[in-house]
């Protein structure tokens, strides 16, 4: 069975996927895959951790071997080699020259992983990908955007980050950072941020942040985002305060970025997204008092979840082999 392998990587842990390229399979066949309408095929899912503990060059040593391990896992459970492979990796990546440029958590700069990838795996094509504007293209496709020619992805968890969708692809920007609207200083002089600014958006309204001002605010070292809707969820005053602050601050960086990109449909993932509506009534109710000129765009929750990495790099890597079958050899 014609098939590619997806992986994502994370700061921590790796998700991969062996995804069918061709039409998904017959349901009578015994053993068929089962997926919901419009996604691949999953035929074989595995994680395993990054091994960050032993440095860069163990990281990446890591990932090839997992890659090595699911090809054969290809060939002797589904008679063949995979034809493709697509990696979401975090941090600064440059997609066209296949190079991981660089990435905190993983403490590695200008890694090759593209060419390293397509040799330990016999010469086939690879697509290189970052992490959230990947997931934001299996969302755009296959999740909660599916059917929308203009979406935003916003996924609030540690920092936050954005893949701005455009008819069923990923703005990159011409250096690659497009998208990066956990950036947009929403408080003039506030919190530093990392990024050298102070008062940017992810600052505020992250799953960290929330997690941070919450663990202040109820005198709990342990207290975390979850902890904080649960409370507001009880009546807490404290907590409505802290939860307030978050959504007023998203409410304002979403508004500037609707009001540049124009989107017909904002998807809000990540962690703080899994309060459901304790984040979400609130927050249209707070996008809605902001905007004047601009339409409003559908908000929604992600639909994919943790698995949104691993379908677009199985994506990436669809679209690489679809790219490479029509490109007229010379």
């Amino acid at each position: 069975m014609r098939h590619v392998i997806a992986l994502d990587v994370g700061g921590t842990g790796m998700k991969a996927a062996l995804v069918g390229v061709d039409s998904k399979p017959s349901p009578d066949r015994p053993g068929a895959p089962r997926q919901a309408p419009g996604h691949p095929a999953l035929l074989h899912q595995a994680r395993r951790a990054t091994g960050r503990e032993r440095g860069p060059d163990a990281v990446v040593e890591e990932i090839l071997d997992f890659a090595a391990e699911l090809r054969a896992y290809g060939e002797e459970h589904f008679g063949e080699s995979a034809a493709a492979a697509g990696v979401a990796v975090p941090g600064i990546v440059d997609t066209q020259g296949g190079i991981a440029v660089y990435a905190a958590n993983l403490g590695w700069r200008d890694v090759p992983l593209r060419r390293l990838l397509g040799e330990r795996l016999g010469g086939v094509p690879v697509a290189l990908g970052h992490d959230v504007r990947t997931g934001g293209l299996a969302e755009g496709r296959i999740g909660a955007g599916q059917g929308a020619d203009r979406f935003l992805f916003v996924p609030l968890g540690t920092g936050i980050a954005g893949a701005i969708g455009i008819n069923g692809g990923v703005e990159e920007g011409a250096h690659g950072f497009a998208g990066e609207i956990g950036h947009i200083v929403v408080r003039p002089g506030g919190s530093p941020c990392p990024c050298g600014q102070r008062g940017c958006l992810e600052r505020f309204a992250s799953a960290a942040a929330v997690s941070q001002a919450w663990a202040e605010a109820s005198g709990d070292p342990g207290a975390d985002a979850a902890d904080c809707a649960k409370a507001v969820e009880s009546g807490d005053p404290r907590a409505l305060a802290v939860w307030q602050e978050a959504v007023d601050a998203l409410a304002d960086g979403l508004v500037t970025a609707l009001t540049l990109l124009d989107p017909r449909t904002l998807i809000i993932g990540g962690g703080l997204a899994e309060a459901g509506q304790t984040l979400f009534t609130p927050l249209r109710a707070a996008v809605e008092r902001r905007v004047t000129f601009q339409k409003l765009p559908s908000i929604v929750p992600a639909a994919l979840g943790d698995t949104a990495g691993c379908l677009g790099a199985g994506l990436l890597a669809r679209d690489l082999l679809n790219t490479t079958s029509t490109t007229p050899r010379r």
